[in-house]
């Protein structure tokens, strides 16, 4: 049975989502760095999201970029779910007040063609099973107050997911060697985060053969059509209404979002 603990913080991240209020971190209603516990309260968001109707339809990993690790005082990656009401269309618009605390990173997403079981996968193993490939932004959120958290918090709450967006192109695994692209995001005109795809673990492949190997141990292994977010290129930025990014990856193109400003409903 899951603890006490497990309910009140899935209560918790819940209720800051629903109210549109960051509530403390959660952290300290389990033992230093449990996160078993954290992914446990996981389960419990994405069976809340299931529940709700919305569907499963991939996966992110989160904390691949050391840089991204620097900002947030942690030191291994981390996992979380894809729902379907977490899609924006590239050159869409995130709506005002749909995100308590939004930041922005680029990186590349895939879309698996096979079932990926195996529990020691390899980076082989993904290339093998990757449908196409596409330049993507994902919007991380908090649910906790201030963005203060370790890992255990982000893994909670649910990675510190928000919304993503996949760019239109979709090429072939074959066309792009992911770890030799290179990452530029734009705010308007202004460059605010760069990188490669050797930022993201190494390899982006490395970063989705950990997620497949961990998942497929927990008995949840990735599956055809999955959308697998390797994880960011370069830094997360901040972002504020009326905010417009635009980011280029070498080999894969462009994806582009804009934020409405404050009072839009759009």
């Amino acid at each position: 049975m899951m603890s006490t603990a497990v309910h009140k913080a899935a209560e918790l991240l819940a209720t800051a989502a629903d109210t549109g209020t960051p509530c403390p971190p959660v952290r300290d209603l389990f033992a230093d760095g449990d996160i078993d516990a954290a992914y446990a309260v996981q389960r419990l968001h994405a069976e809340r999201e299931l529940a709700a109707g919305h569907r499963l339809i991939g996966r992110k990993i989160g904390l691949t970029s050391p840089a991204v690790q620097r900002q947030l005082g942690v030191d291994q990656p981390d996992f979380g779910a894809l729902f379907s009401t977490m899609a924006l269309a590239d050159d869409g618009s995130v709506p005002a007040g749909r995100l308590l605390q939004p930041k922005i990173e680029a990186e590349i997403a895939l879309v698996l063609g096979a079932d990926l079981t195996g529990r020691d996968c390899t980076p082989a193993d993904v290339r093998a099973a990757t449908a196409s490939v596409s330049p993507a932004l994902e919007i991380v959120d908090s649910r906790i107050a201030d963005w203060d958290i370790t890992i255990v918090d982000t893994v909670a709450d649910n990675a510190s997911s928000g919304l993503f967006v996949l760019g239109d192109a979709r090429v072939s695994i074959g066309d792009v060697e992911p770890a030799a692209v290179e990452m530029r995001l734009y705010r308007g005109a202004e460059l605010v985060s760069e990188g490669s795809g050797r930022d993201c673990l190494g390899d982006p492949l490395n970063a989705a053969a950990w997620l497949a190997s961990t998942l497929a141990r927990r008995g949840e292994p990735l599956r055809a059509g999955d959308v697998v977010l390797t994880g960011a290129l370069g830094p997360m930025v901040p972002a504020v209404a009326g905010d417009v990014f635009t980011a280029r990856i070498s080999d894969l193109g462009s994806v582009r979002i804009s934020f409405a400003p404050d009072g839009s409903a759009s």
